[in-house]
Protein backbone atom coordinates (compact mmCIF):
# COMPACT_ATOMS: atom_id res chain seq x y z
CA UNK A 1 0.00 0.00 0.00
CA UNK A 2 1.60 3.18 -1.34
CA UNK A 3 2.14 5.20 2.08
CA UNK A 4 1.93 8.81 0.71
CA UNK A 5 -1.64 8.18 -0.69
CA UNK A 6 -3.75 7.85 1.94
CA UNK A 7 -6.15 9.59 0.80
CA UNK A 8 -6.64 6.72 -2.34
CA UNK A 9 -7.32 4.39 -0.06
CA UNK A 10 -10.81 3.01 0.42
CA UNK A 11 -11.37 1.59 4.00
CA UNK A 12 -13.31 -1.71 4.02
CA UNK A 13 -14.40 -4.62 6.07
CA UNK A 14 -11.70 -6.62 4.31
CA UNK A 15 -8.87 -4.14 5.34
CA UNK A 16 -5.95 -5.04 7.71
CA UNK A 17 -6.41 -3.20 10.87
CA UNK A 18 -3.05 -1.81 10.72
CA UNK A 19 -3.96 -0.19 6.91
CA UNK A 20 -6.93 1.46 8.81
CA UNK A 21 -4.77 2.73 11.46
CA UNK A 22 -2.17 3.88 9.20
CA UNK A 23 -4.94 5.48 6.75
CA UNK A 24 -6.33 7.82 9.96
CA UNK A 25 -3.19 8.36 11.08
CA UNK A 26 -3.14 6.66 14.39
CA UNK A 27 0.04 5.30 14.20
CA UNK A 28 3.39 5.81 11.75
CA UNK A 29 4.45 2.94 9.16
CA UNK A 30 7.56 2.37 11.03
CA UNK A 31 5.22 1.63 14.43
CA UNK A 32 3.56 -1.28 12.53
CA UNK A 33 6.49 -2.23 11.56
CA UNK A 34 7.66 -3.06 14.87
CA UNK A 35 4.34 -4.24 16.26
CA UNK A 36 4.09 -6.72 12.97
CA UNK A 37 7.66 -8.28 14.50
CA UNK A 38 6.32 -8.51 17.93
CA UNK A 39 3.02 -9.93 17.04
CA UNK A 40 5.02 -12.75 14.63
CA UNK A 41 6.91 -13.92 17.89
CA UNK A 42 3.95 -13.59 20.36
CA UNK A 43 0.87 -14.14 18.39
CA UNK A 44 -0.85 -11.52 20.04
CA UNK A 45 -3.58 -8.93 18.44
CA UNK A 46 -2.68 -6.10 16.70
CA UNK A 47 -4.09 -3.60 18.29
CA UNK A 48 -2.92 -5.30 21.81
CA UNK A 49 0.52 -5.09 21.07
CA UNK A 50 0.11 -1.12 19.53
CA UNK A 51 -1.76 -0.23 23.37
CA UNK A 52 1.22 -1.59 25.18
CA UNK A 53 3.85 0.23 23.08
CA UNK A 54 1.97 2.94 23.52
CA UNK A 55 1.75 4.11 20.32
CA UNK A 56 -2.48 3.81 20.26
CA UNK A 57 -5.09 4.59 22.86
CA UNK A 58 -7.77 2.05 23.47
CA UNK A 59 -10.27 4.47 21.98
CA UNK A 60 -8.76 4.08 18.58
CA UNK A 61 -8.40 0.62 18.44
CA UNK A 62 -11.48 0.22 18.78
CA UNK A 63 -12.43 2.60 16.32
CA UNK A 64 -10.70 1.39 13.69
CA UNK A 65 -11.97 -2.68 14.70
CA UNK A 66 -15.12 -1.07 14.61
CA UNK A 67 -14.29 0.04 10.85
CA UNK A 68 -12.94 -3.02 9.80
CA UNK A 69 -15.98 -4.98 10.79
CA UNK A 70 -18.40 -2.71 9.84
CA UNK A 71 -20.16 -2.18 13.13
CA UNK A 72 -20.36 0.88 15.54
CA UNK A 73 -18.23 2.51 18.00
CA UNK A 74 -19.61 3.55 21.29
CA UNK A 75 -18.18 4.85 24.23
CA UNK A 76 -20.17 3.43 26.92
CA UNK A 77 -18.86 6.50 29.45
CA UNK A 78 -20.29 8.85 27.11
CA UNK A 79 -23.40 6.85 25.85
CA UNK A 80 -26.65 7.66 27.88
CA UNK A 81 -27.93 3.93 28.18
CA UNK A 82 -31.84 3.04 28.47
CA UNK A 83 -32.53 1.42 31.35
CA UNK A 84 -35.06 0.04 30.20
CA UNK A 85 -33.67 -1.57 27.21
CA UNK A 86 -30.97 -3.13 29.10
CA UNK A 87 -33.62 -5.55 30.75
CA UNK A 88 -34.73 -6.61 27.06
CA UNK A 89 -32.42 -9.19 27.48
CA UNK A 90 -31.68 -11.71 30.84
CA UNK A 91 -28.70 -10.89 32.71
CA UNK A 92 -27.37 -14.53 32.12
CA UNK A 93 -27.17 -13.83 28.43
CA UNK A 94 -25.63 -10.90 28.49
CA UNK A 95 -22.78 -11.97 30.98
CA UNK A 96 -22.03 -15.04 29.19
CA UNK A 97 -22.13 -13.68 25.92
CA UNK A 98 -20.52 -10.53 26.92
CA UNK A 99 -23.14 -8.11 25.39
CA UNK A 100 -25.29 -5.28 26.42
CA UNK A 101 -28.50 -3.29 24.56
CA UNK A 102 -27.59 0.44 25.01
CA UNK A 103 -30.87 1.75 23.09
CA UNK A 104 -32.24 1.65 19.91
CA UNK A 105 -32.52 3.41 16.83
CA UNK A 106 -35.09 3.37 13.63
CA UNK A 107 -36.53 0.25 15.71
CA UNK A 108 -33.22 -1.67 15.98
CA UNK A 109 -31.83 -2.64 19.14
CA UNK A 110 -28.33 -1.48 19.55
CA UNK A 111 -26.08 -4.02 20.94
CA UNK A 112 -22.98 -3.17 22.78
CA UNK A 113 -20.33 -6.30 22.09
CA UNK A 114 -16.83 -7.28 22.85
CA UNK A 115 -16.94 -9.09 19.79
CA UNK A 116 -19.42 -7.49 16.74
CA UNK A 117 -18.45 -10.29 14.21
CA UNK A 118 -20.49 -13.40 16.51
CA UNK A 119 -23.19 -13.96 14.25
CA UNK A 120 -24.54 -16.55 16.68
CA UNK A 121 -24.98 -14.20 19.42
CA UNK A 122 -26.62 -11.61 17.39
CA UNK A 123 -29.10 -14.27 16.29
CA UNK A 124 -29.83 -16.05 19.46
CA UNK A 125 -30.47 -11.71 20.67
CA UNK A 126 -33.03 -11.27 17.19
CA UNK A 127 -35.01 -14.35 18.62
CA UNK A 128 -35.27 -13.22 22.49
CA UNK A 129 -36.39 -9.35 21.73
CA UNK A 130 -38.09 -9.64 18.23
CA UNK A 131 -36.48 -7.01 16.86
CA UNK A 132 -33.26 -5.90 14.49
CA UNK A 133 -30.16 -6.22 15.96
CA UNK A 134 -27.25 -3.22 15.24
CA UNK A 135 -23.82 -4.64 16.36
CA UNK A 136 -21.72 -2.19 18.35
CA UNK A 137 -17.89 -2.44 19.91
CA UNK A 138 -17.11 -1.77 22.88
CA UNK A 139 -14.52 -2.57 25.48
CA UNK A 140 -15.05 -6.09 27.59
CA UNK A 141 -13.93 -4.25 30.66
CA UNK A 142 -16.85 -1.47 29.99
CA UNK A 143 -19.53 -4.11 29.09
CA UNK A 144 -18.67 -6.21 32.67
CA UNK A 145 -19.23 -2.76 34.23
CA UNK A 146 -22.27 -1.76 32.17
CA UNK A 147 -23.51 -5.20 32.98
CA UNK A 148 -23.31 -4.82 36.82
CA UNK A 149 -24.24 -1.24 37.12
CA UNK A 150 -27.99 -2.36 35.77
CA UNK A 151 -28.29 -6.29 36.47
CA UNK A 152 -26.39 -5.32 40.18
CA UNK A 153 -23.97 -7.21 42.20
CA UNK A 154 -24.54 -11.22 41.56
CA UNK A 155 -25.91 -11.02 44.92
CA UNK A 156 -29.66 -9.62 45.03
CA UNK A 157 -30.65 -6.97 47.23
CA UNK A 158 -32.54 -9.49 50.11
CA UNK A 159 -29.23 -11.50 50.06
CA UNK A 160 -27.18 -8.52 51.03
CA UNK A 161 -30.11 -7.65 53.31
CA UNK A 162 -29.87 -11.24 54.81
CA UNK A 163 -26.05 -10.91 55.72
CA UNK A 164 -26.46 -7.54 57.13
CA UNK A 165 -29.66 -9.43 59.43
CA UNK A 166 -26.62 -12.02 60.18
CA UNK A 167 -23.64 -9.91 61.15
CA UNK A 168 -25.43 -7.34 62.93
CA UNK A 169 -29.15 -9.07 64.23
CA UNK A 170 -26.83 -9.62 67.82
CA UNK A 171 -25.79 -5.95 68.41
CA UNK A 172 -28.99 -4.33 67.11
CA UNK A 173 -31.02 -6.48 69.24
CA UNK A 174 -32.23 -4.10 71.76
CA UNK A 175 -34.38 -0.95 71.50
CA UNK A 176 -33.49 1.02 69.02
CA UNK A 177 -33.28 3.87 71.44
CA UNK A 178 -30.68 2.27 73.29
CA UNK A 179 -28.02 2.36 70.46
CA UNK A 180 -25.72 4.95 70.88
CA UNK A 181 -25.12 7.21 68.39
CA UNK A 182 -21.59 6.90 67.26
CA UNK A 183 -22.40 3.07 67.16
CA UNK A 184 -24.81 3.75 64.85
CA UNK A 185 -22.89 5.78 62.56
CA UNK A 186 -19.81 3.12 62.56
CA UNK A 187 -22.64 0.82 61.55
CA UNK A 188 -24.03 2.91 58.88
CA UNK A 189 -20.76 3.13 57.35
CA UNK A 190 -19.88 -0.53 57.07
CA UNK A 191 -19.61 -2.54 53.88
CA UNK A 192 -22.57 -4.75 53.62
CA UNK A 193 -24.67 -1.88 54.77
CA UNK A 194 -23.11 0.65 51.78
CA UNK A 195 -24.01 -2.73 49.36
CA UNK A 196 -27.35 -2.96 50.04
CA UNK A 197 -28.07 0.78 50.13
CA UNK A 198 -25.54 1.05 46.89
CA UNK A 199 -28.06 -1.81 45.37
CA UNK A 200 -31.39 -0.97 46.01
CA UNK A 201 -30.49 2.52 45.30
CA UNK A 202 -29.04 1.55 41.47
CA UNK A 203 -32.28 -1.30 41.20
CA UNK A 204 -34.94 1.98 41.97
CA UNK A 205 -32.64 3.35 38.94
CA UNK A 206 -32.71 0.73 36.61
CA UNK A 207 -36.26 0.39 37.02
CA UNK A 208 -37.36 3.59 36.22
CA UNK A 209 -38.41 4.52 39.65
CA UNK A 210 -39.68 8.14 41.32
CA UNK A 211 -39.41 7.38 44.55
CA UNK A 212 -37.53 4.94 47.25
CA UNK A 213 -40.15 4.26 50.37
CA UNK A 214 -37.88 2.37 53.33
CA UNK A 215 -40.87 1.45 55.70
CA UNK A 216 -40.31 0.11 59.59
CA UNK A 217 -43.51 -2.06 60.28
CA UNK A 218 -43.84 -4.05 63.89
CA UNK A 219 -41.04 -7.35 62.48
CA UNK A 220 -39.90 -5.73 59.80
CA UNK A 221 -38.64 -3.33 57.13
CA UNK A 222 -40.76 -3.12 53.93
CA UNK A 223 -38.28 -1.33 51.00
CA UNK A 224 -40.91 -0.67 47.85
CA UNK A 225 -40.35 1.32 44.51
CA UNK A 226 -42.83 4.09 43.02
CA UNK A 227 -42.79 3.30 39.37
CA UNK A 228 -44.88 4.97 36.77
CA UNK A 229 -47.05 6.09 39.78
CA UNK A 230 -47.76 2.78 41.43
CA UNK A 231 -45.81 1.52 44.79
CA UNK A 232 -44.50 -1.83 44.32
CA UNK A 233 -42.70 -4.37 46.63
CA UNK A 234 -39.46 -4.90 46.13
CA UNK A 235 -37.83 -6.20 49.34
CA UNK A 236 -37.98 -7.11 52.95
CA UNK A 237 -36.11 -7.36 56.06
CA UNK A 238 -35.33 -7.87 59.53
CA UNK A 239 -36.54 -4.46 62.04
CA UNK A 240 -33.41 -4.72 63.40
CA UNK A 241 -31.72 -3.67 60.59
CA UNK A 242 -33.68 -0.81 59.87
CA UNK A 243 -31.37 1.90 62.36
CA UNK A 244 -28.32 0.84 59.93
CA UNK A 245 -30.22 1.71 56.75
CA UNK A 246 -31.85 4.80 58.39
CA UNK A 247 -28.46 5.95 59.70
CA UNK A 248 -26.60 4.95 56.28
CA UNK A 249 -28.92 7.37 54.05
CA UNK A 250 -28.62 9.91 56.58
CA UNK A 251 -24.72 10.13 56.50
CA UNK A 252 -25.16 10.11 52.48
CA UNK A 253 -27.80 13.19 52.71
CA UNK A 254 -26.04 14.72 55.81
CA UNK A 255 -28.83 14.43 58.27
CA UNK A 256 -28.82 14.10 61.95
CA UNK A 257 -28.50 10.94 63.10
CA UNK A 258 -28.76 12.01 66.35
CA UNK A 259 -32.53 13.30 65.83
CA UNK A 260 -35.01 10.67 65.54
CA UNK A 261 -38.02 12.41 67.55
CA UNK A 262 -38.32 15.23 64.20
CA UNK A 263 -38.73 14.98 60.70
CA UNK A 264 -35.89 15.78 58.53
CA UNK A 265 -35.03 16.49 55.07
CA UNK A 266 -31.62 16.48 53.02
CA UNK A 267 -30.28 15.35 49.35
CA UNK A 268 -27.77 13.98 47.67
CA UNK A 269 -26.35 13.37 44.53
CA UNK A 270 -24.32 10.30 42.47
CA UNK A 271 -22.83 10.12 39.59
CA UNK A 272 -24.06 7.20 36.94
CA UNK A 273 -22.30 6.41 33.41
CA UNK A 274 -22.14 9.76 32.07
CA UNK A 275 -24.99 11.82 34.27
CA UNK A 276 -25.41 12.86 37.46
CA UNK A 277 -28.71 11.39 39.39
CA UNK A 278 -30.14 14.03 42.29
CA UNK A 279 -31.76 12.75 45.56
CA UNK A 280 -34.28 14.38 47.91
CA UNK A 281 -34.44 12.75 51.43
CA UNK A 282 -37.30 13.38 53.68
CA UNK A 283 -37.51 11.33 57.45
CA UNK A 284 -41.15 11.07 59.17
CA UNK A 285 -41.08 9.37 63.05
CA UNK A 286 -43.53 6.58 62.72
CA UNK A 287 -44.33 3.74 66.13
CA UNK A 288 -41.94 1.65 64.46
CA UNK A 289 -39.38 4.03 63.85
CA UNK A 290 -38.46 6.58 61.33
CA UNK A 291 -39.90 6.17 57.47
CA UNK A 292 -37.85 7.31 54.62
CA UNK A 293 -38.49 8.22 51.37
CA UNK A 294 -35.81 9.12 48.51
CA UNK A 295 -37.20 11.16 45.21
CA UNK A 296 -35.16 9.80 42.60
CA UNK A 297 -34.59 12.88 40.21
CA UNK A 298 -32.81 11.84 37.03
CA UNK A 299 -32.29 14.96 34.80
CA UNK A 300 -31.72 12.61 31.88
CA UNK A 301 -35.36 11.29 32.32
CA UNK A 302 -37.01 14.78 32.10
CA UNK A 303 -39.16 15.54 29.51
CA UNK A 304 -39.22 19.29 28.17
CA UNK A 305 -40.89 18.70 24.74
CA UNK A 306 -44.28 20.09 24.58
CA UNK A 307 -45.30 18.05 22.50
CA UNK A 308 -44.34 14.73 23.94
CA UNK A 309 -46.39 15.67 27.49
CA UNK A 310 -49.88 13.74 25.78
CA UNK A 311 -51.51 17.67 24.77
CA UNK A 312 -54.30 16.41 22.09
CA UNK A 313 -53.50 18.71 19.07
CA UNK A 314 -56.35 21.18 19.60
CA UNK A 315 -55.47 21.82 23.27
CA UNK A 316 -51.69 21.89 22.97
CA UNK A 317 -52.30 24.77 20.49
CA UNK A 318 -54.77 26.66 23.21
CA UNK A 319 -51.67 26.04 26.05
CA UNK A 320 -49.02 27.73 23.76
CA UNK A 321 -51.35 30.29 22.65
CA UNK A 322 -51.72 30.84 26.68
CA UNK A 323 -48.13 30.61 27.73
CA UNK A 324 -47.26 33.03 24.75
CA UNK A 325 -49.53 35.93 26.60
CA UNK A 326 -47.30 39.02 27.15
CA UNK A 327 -49.07 38.86 30.74
CA UNK A 328 -51.43 37.74 32.83
CA UNK A 329 -51.64 33.98 34.69
CA UNK A 330 -51.93 30.65 33.69
CA UNK A 331 -52.72 28.00 36.18
CA UNK A 332 -51.91 24.16 36.74
CA UNK A 333 -53.79 22.27 38.80
CA UNK A 334 -54.01 18.31 39.65
CA UNK A 335 -53.06 16.29 42.37
CA UNK A 336 -49.60 15.83 44.00
CA UNK A 337 -47.72 14.03 41.42
CA UNK A 338 -49.75 14.79 38.43
CA UNK A 339 -46.84 16.17 36.40
CA UNK A 340 -47.30 19.77 36.55
CA UNK A 341 -43.91 20.75 37.34
CA UNK A 342 -42.61 18.77 34.93
CA UNK A 343 -45.36 20.70 32.79
CA UNK A 344 -44.23 23.91 33.42
CA UNK A 345 -41.19 23.51 33.25
CA UNK A 346 -41.59 22.71 29.78
CA UNK A 347 -43.75 26.09 29.29
CA UNK A 348 -40.78 27.81 30.11
CA UNK A 349 -38.46 25.69 28.17
CA UNK A 350 -40.76 26.67 25.23
CA UNK A 351 -41.03 30.44 25.64
CA UNK A 352 -37.48 30.82 27.26
CA UNK A 353 -35.15 33.40 25.13
CA UNK A 354 -32.07 35.35 25.64
CA UNK A 355 -33.98 38.62 25.85
CA UNK A 356 -36.38 37.51 28.64
CA UNK A 357 -35.56 37.80 32.17
CA UNK A 358 -37.41 34.67 33.65
CA UNK A 359 -37.44 33.87 37.62
CA UNK A 360 -38.89 30.82 39.78
CA UNK A 361 -39.71 30.45 43.27
CA UNK A 362 -40.21 27.08 43.58
CA UNK A 363 -39.92 24.76 47.19
CA UNK A 364 -37.96 22.77 46.35
CA UNK A 365 -35.97 23.66 43.24
CA UNK A 366 -36.08 19.89 41.87
CA UNK A 367 -34.46 20.58 38.28
CA UNK A 368 -31.79 23.34 37.44
CA UNK A 369 -32.89 25.07 34.24
CA UNK A 370 -30.45 26.83 31.94
CA UNK A 371 -31.04 30.44 31.14
CA UNK A 372 -33.56 30.71 34.22
CA UNK A 373 -33.23 32.20 37.36
CA UNK A 374 -34.41 29.61 40.13
CA UNK A 375 -35.27 30.79 43.97
CA UNK A 376 -35.63 28.38 46.77
CA UNK A 377 -37.67 29.40 49.43
CA UNK A 378 -37.03 28.75 52.99
CA UNK A 379 -39.96 28.78 55.70
CA UNK A 380 -37.52 28.57 58.60
CA UNK A 381 -35.92 32.48 57.97
CA UNK A 382 -39.67 33.58 57.01
CA UNK A 383 -38.91 33.83 53.20
CA UNK A 384 -42.14 32.29 51.64
CA UNK A 385 -43.99 32.08 48.76
CA UNK A 386 -45.21 35.81 49.48
CA UNK A 387 -42.12 37.33 50.81
CA UNK A 388 -39.92 36.10 47.82
CA UNK A 389 -42.90 37.37 45.35
CA UNK A 390 -42.38 40.66 46.42
CA UNK A 391 -38.58 40.68 46.16
CA UNK A 392 -39.22 39.03 42.38
CA UNK A 393 -41.36 42.13 41.59
CA UNK A 394 -38.50 44.66 41.80
CA UNK A 395 -36.00 42.11 39.90
CA UNK A 396 -37.33 43.50 36.57
CA UNK A 397 -38.90 39.77 35.34
CA UNK A 398 -40.89 39.46 32.53
CA UNK A 399 -42.04 35.94 32.84
CA UNK A 400 -42.46 34.49 37.09
CA UNK A 401 -43.02 31.19 37.91
CA UNK A 402 -44.61 30.80 41.44
CA UNK A 403 -44.26 26.40 42.42
CA UNK A 404 -47.63 26.75 44.26
CA UNK A 405 -50.22 29.39 45.22
CA UNK A 406 -51.08 28.45 48.94
CA UNK A 407 -52.66 31.15 50.51
CA UNK A 408 -54.53 34.59 49.73
CA UNK A 409 -51.53 36.75 50.26
CA UNK A 410 -49.44 34.96 47.69
CA UNK A 411 -52.43 34.61 45.49
CA UNK A 412 -53.22 38.53 45.66
CA UNK A 413 -49.88 39.21 44.47
CA UNK A 414 -49.60 37.03 41.60
CA UNK A 415 -52.37 38.34 40.61
CA UNK A 416 -51.49 41.79 40.81
CA UNK A 417 -48.27 40.55 39.16
CA UNK A 418 -50.01 39.40 36.03
CA UNK A 419 -52.00 42.85 36.04
CA UNK A 420 -49.00 44.87 36.05
CA UNK A 421 -47.43 43.67 32.71
CA UNK A 422 -45.97 40.06 33.40
CA UNK A 423 -46.96 36.66 32.62
CA UNK A 424 -47.28 34.33 36.01
CA UNK A 425 -47.49 30.19 35.67
CA UNK A 426 -48.30 28.82 38.90
CA UNK A 427 -50.26 25.80 40.31
CA UNK A 428 -53.22 24.82 42.35
CA UNK A 429 -54.64 21.52 44.16
CA UNK A 430 -57.62 21.32 42.56
CA UNK A 431 -59.46 18.52 40.94
CA UNK A 432 -60.88 20.28 38.11
CA UNK A 433 -60.28 23.63 35.62
CA UNK A 434 -63.00 25.85 36.50
CA UNK A 435 -62.36 24.08 40.40
CA UNK A 436 -59.12 26.68 40.46
CA UNK A 437 -61.40 29.76 39.88
CA UNK A 438 -63.74 28.57 42.93
CA UNK A 439 -60.51 27.59 44.97
CA UNK A 440 -59.06 31.14 44.17
CA UNK A 441 -62.57 32.55 45.50
CA UNK A 442 -62.48 30.49 48.60
CA UNK A 443 -59.59 32.04 49.66
CA UNK A 444 -61.11 35.64 48.91
CA UNK A 445 -59.69 36.94 46.40
CA UNK A 446 -62.23 39.02 44.67
CA UNK A 447 -63.72 37.76 41.50
CA UNK A 448 -62.88 41.06 39.56
CA UNK A 449 -59.26 40.52 40.05
CA UNK A 450 -59.52 36.91 38.59
CA UNK A 451 -61.35 37.49 35.64
CA UNK A 452 -58.43 40.39 35.11
CA UNK A 453 -56.03 38.52 35.33
CA UNK A 454 -56.40 34.40 34.70
CA UNK A 455 -56.02 34.03 30.90
CA UNK A 456 -56.41 29.91 31.56
CA UNK A 457 -56.53 26.72 33.30
CA UNK A 458 -55.22 23.31 32.20
CA UNK A 459 -56.01 20.41 34.79
CA UNK A 460 -53.48 17.17 34.35
CA UNK A 461 -53.53 13.70 35.71
CA UNK A 462 -51.48 10.84 34.60
CA UNK A 463 -52.68 7.64 33.49
CA UNK A 464 -49.96 4.33 32.61
CA UNK A 465 -48.96 4.12 28.81
CA UNK A 466 -49.66 0.47 27.35
CA UNK A 467 -46.68 -1.39 27.29
CA UNK A 468 -45.63 -1.48 23.42
CA UNK A 469 -43.62 -4.77 23.81
CA UNK A 470 -46.73 -6.79 25.34
CA UNK A 471 -49.44 -4.83 23.99
CA UNK A 472 -52.54 -7.27 22.62
CA UNK A 473 -55.98 -6.52 21.43
CA UNK A 474 -59.06 -6.68 23.83
CA UNK A 475 -62.85 -7.15 22.87
CA UNK A 476 -65.04 -5.38 24.89
CA UNK A 477 -68.74 -4.87 23.89
CA UNK A 478 -72.21 -4.10 25.59
CA UNK A 479 -72.65 -0.69 27.87
CA UNK A 480 -68.99 0.05 28.45
CA UNK A 481 -68.68 0.04 24.72
CA UNK A 482 -71.04 2.21 24.34
CA UNK A 483 -70.33 4.47 27.35
CA UNK A 484 -66.55 4.53 25.39
CA UNK A 485 -68.32 5.97 22.16
CA UNK A 486 -71.20 7.91 23.46
CA UNK A 487 -73.26 5.13 22.14
CA UNK A 488 -71.94 4.68 18.75
CA UNK A 489 -70.31 1.12 18.90
CA UNK A 490 -71.97 -1.77 20.72
CA UNK A 491 -68.10 -3.52 20.04
CA UNK A 492 -64.62 -1.75 20.39
CA UNK A 493 -61.52 -3.53 19.97
CA UNK A 494 -59.18 -2.26 22.83
CA UNK A 495 -55.81 -2.80 24.13
CA UNK A 496 -54.05 -4.06 27.56
CA UNK A 497 -50.49 -5.17 28.25
CA UNK A 498 -50.16 -9.14 28.81
CA UNK A 499 -47.30 -8.49 30.81
CA UNK A 500 -43.37 -8.77 30.44
CA UNK A 501 -40.14 -8.52 31.58
CA UNK A 502 -40.09 -5.23 30.08
CA UNK A 503 -43.10 -3.87 31.91
CA UNK A 504 -41.99 -5.83 35.50
CA UNK A 505 -44.94 -7.89 34.25
CA UNK A 506 -47.32 -5.09 35.01
CA UNK A 507 -48.56 -4.52 31.49
CA UNK A 508 -47.48 -1.14 31.75
CA UNK A 509 -44.60 1.11 30.79
CA UNK A 510 -43.91 4.89 31.32
CA UNK A 511 -46.97 7.54 32.08
CA UNK A 512 -48.46 10.16 29.94
CA UNK A 513 -50.10 12.96 30.47
CA UNK A 514 -54.32 13.81 30.45
CA UNK A 515 -55.45 17.51 30.48
CA UNK A 516 -58.62 19.74 29.79
CA UNK A 517 -57.82 23.31 29.25
CA UNK A 518 -60.07 25.92 30.33
CA UNK A 519 -59.30 29.25 27.91
CA UNK A 520 -60.91 32.53 29.86
CA UNK A 521 -62.91 34.02 27.28
CA UNK A 522 -65.68 37.18 27.76
CA UNK A 523 -68.67 34.52 28.56
CA UNK A 524 -66.47 32.57 30.93
CA UNK A 525 -64.85 35.90 32.94
CA UNK A 526 -68.76 36.93 33.03
CA UNK A 527 -69.96 34.11 34.78
CA UNK A 528 -67.24 34.63 37.12
CA UNK A 529 -67.97 38.39 37.93
CA UNK A 530 -71.57 36.60 39.07
CA UNK A 531 -69.64 33.85 41.23
CA UNK A 532 -71.27 31.14 39.24
CA UNK A 533 -70.95 27.53 40.71
CA UNK A 534 -67.70 25.14 39.50
CA UNK A 535 -70.93 23.31 37.21
CA UNK A 536 -71.37 26.39 35.93
CA UNK A 537 -68.05 27.15 34.61
CA UNK A 538 -67.72 23.42 33.36
CA UNK A 539 -71.04 23.44 31.18
CA UNK A 540 -69.76 27.06 29.75
CA UNK A 541 -66.46 25.78 29.01
CA UNK A 542 -68.04 22.74 27.27
CA UNK A 543 -70.10 24.47 25.19
CA UNK A 544 -67.14 26.32 23.93
CA UNK A 545 -65.29 23.25 23.04
CA UNK A 546 -63.59 22.40 26.05
CA UNK A 547 -62.56 18.49 26.79
CA UNK A 548 -62.76 16.97 30.43
CA UNK A 549 -60.11 14.95 31.93
CA UNK A 550 -62.48 12.32 31.14
CA UNK A 551 -62.99 12.79 27.02
CA UNK A 552 -59.83 13.33 27.16
CA UNK A 553 -58.53 9.87 28.99
CA UNK A 554 -61.48 8.18 26.67
CA UNK A 555 -59.79 9.47 23.48
CA UNK A 556 -56.85 7.84 24.99
CA UNK A 557 -57.90 4.55 25.64
CA UNK A 558 -59.81 4.10 22.41
CA UNK A 559 -56.21 5.46 20.74
CA UNK A 560 -54.58 2.42 22.48
CA UNK A 561 -52.44 4.30 24.53
CA UNK A 562 -53.75 3.05 27.90
CA UNK A 563 -56.68 0.94 29.03
CA UNK A 564 -60.23 1.27 30.37
CA UNK A 565 -59.53 0.39 33.82
CA UNK A 566 -56.33 3.13 34.03
CA UNK A 567 -58.45 5.39 32.89
CA UNK A 568 -60.90 4.74 35.61
CA UNK A 569 -58.52 4.51 38.30
CA UNK A 570 -57.42 7.91 37.84
CA UNK A 571 -59.96 9.84 36.28
CA UNK A 572 -62.79 8.36 38.28
CA UNK A 573 -65.71 9.56 37.75
CA UNK A 574 -66.85 7.11 34.25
Amino acid sequence: MPKNENENIKVSNFQKLGEIMLFHQYITPSQLEEALKIQKETGERLGVILEKMGSVKTKEVYQALAEQLGALFIELDNYLIDPQVVSLLPEKFCRERQVIPVGEENGALILAMANPADVVTIDRARLMTGKEIKPAIAPLEEIERIINTYFGAKESVDEILREVEEKEGAFLEEETKEVEIGQLKALGEEAPIIQAVNTFILQAIRAGASDIHLEPQDKEVRIRFRIDGILHDVSSTSSRVHPALVSRIKILSRMDIAERRLPQDGRFQIKLDNRTVDFRVSSMPTIFGEKMVIRILDKSTLLLDLDRLGFEPDDLKKFIRLIKYPYGMVLLTGPTGSGKTTTLYSALNFINRPELNIITIEDPVEYQLPGINQVQINPKIDFSFANALRSIMRQDPDIIMVGEIRDRETAEIAIHAALTGHLVLSTLHTNSATGAIVRLQEMGVPSYLISSALLGVVAQRLVRKICSHCQMDLEIEGETALKLTGGKEEKLILHRGEGCNLCNRTGYRGREAVNEVLVIDDDIRSLILKNATERELTAKAREKGMLTLEENAIQKVLKGITTFEEMYRVVARF
